[in-house]
């Protein structure tokens, strides 16, 4: 089985971490795999919202330690390998909000240290009741910084810090009160609630969801009177679709638009 599957539903794609002996881990395979399916979901035109999901007990323990560990027999100790691994890591989180369909992560049970940097570099997370979030490297000896630039854009800086030095995990209420995720949900219901979030998403016009996300992306760390620059063409451009302004009328008429999406 590939260690990266994707399924399509409609307009809807999951991937599926599949490698559930390593705890899904973010080993090279896997992050080049999620590479790799990125850059097709980016050109695919008939797709509009995408799940990340994991197979087995966990969503995502993090990096492959034991990979990680075999990497220092190199002769300049790993330092090459370890720049180098966190840097692909780093381009592969970064190109979740670059794509233009929104990014769902479907979490379970655990997702840790480079896990929930998956987990909270997408566009929403819902999550099963009892999962627990952590970045537990600070643990092991490992200040868990990479997977620190996710976790504070979704959340408050102090609880960020305190999960960061700390290494102790935060469970769906905590996660919830603080914006790591958007719902908690029972877990023998997690696919159908993720789903059908999913199909939401992809229910609206396609060109507005695009522009929005990356007009969305773009403003959100400027200072106001930047992002209002930014976020204002972006809603003009979106004004000028055709699409756009059946959508206006038919709200007028009282009327299901009718969309050539």
């Amino acid at each position: 089985m590939p260690i990266l599957i994707r399924e399509d539903h409609g307009a809807v794609a999951r991937l599926t971490l599949n490698s559930p002996g390593s705890l899904n881990a973010l080993s090279d395979e896997m992050l080049s795999a999620l590479a790799e399916a990125f850059a097709a979901l980016a050109e695919d035109r008939s797709i509009r919202a995408v799940v990340i999901s994991g197979a087995g007990k966990v969503f995502s323990a993090g990096h492959d330690l034991k990979q990680m560990q075999a990497a220092r027999n190199a002769t300049d100790g790993g330092r090459a390998y370890f720049d180098d691994l966190f840097r692909r890591c780093g381009v592969v989180m970064q190109m979740i909000p670059a794509l233009p369909q929104p990014v769902i992560a479907e979490v379970h049970t655990i997702a840790a240290a480079a896990g929930l940097q998956l987990a909270a570099s997408c566009d929403m997370v819902v999550a099963a009741a009892g999962t627990r979030f952590g970045v537990n490297g600070v643990n092991l000896g490992l200040f868990c910084s990479t997977p620190s630039v996710a976790l504070t854009r979704a959340l408050p800086r102090k609880l960020a810090f305190e999960m960061a030095a700390t290494g102790a995990f935060i469970d769906t209420d905590r996660a919830l009160a603080g914006g790591l995720i958007n719902r908690v949900v029972p877990a023998e219901r997690l696919t159908e609630e993720t789903m059908a979030l999913a199909g939401v998403v992809a229910s609206k016009l396609d060109i507005a969801v695009k522009l929005g996300k990356a007009g969305f992306y773009a403003q959100i760390d400027q200072p106001l009177d930047a992002a209002y620059d930014i976020a204002g063409p972006v809603m003009g451009e979106n004004m000028m679709q055709a699409d756009t302004a059946e959508g206006i009328q038919a709200f007028i008429e009282k009327r299901k638009p009718s969309w050539d999406q």
